[in-house]
């Protein structure tokens, strides 16, 4: 996968606005990564808290037949 990476880029790899470009892009995915872990992690947090305040306030009845 790294060939077919390198491939796609330019082949004068000596060019610096290139490598500006990469880092930047890079520095970018690197924080996007952070961010959908972080909110993961938040959703996590709320979907637990809920499911304890649900069973606080409504907690589970029997079912009673029809």
């Amino acid at each position: 996968m790294a060939k077919a990476l390198i491939g796609h880029l330019n082949s004068d790899l000596r060019d610096p606005r290139l490598a500006i470009e990469n880092a930047r892009l890079r520095t970018r995915v690197r924080e996007l990564e952070n961010l959908v872990l972080r909110l993961s992690e938040e959703n996590d947090r709320l979907v637990a808290a809920r499911a304890a305040e649900l069973l606080e306030v409504a907690p589970l009845q029997e079912m009673q037949p029809a």
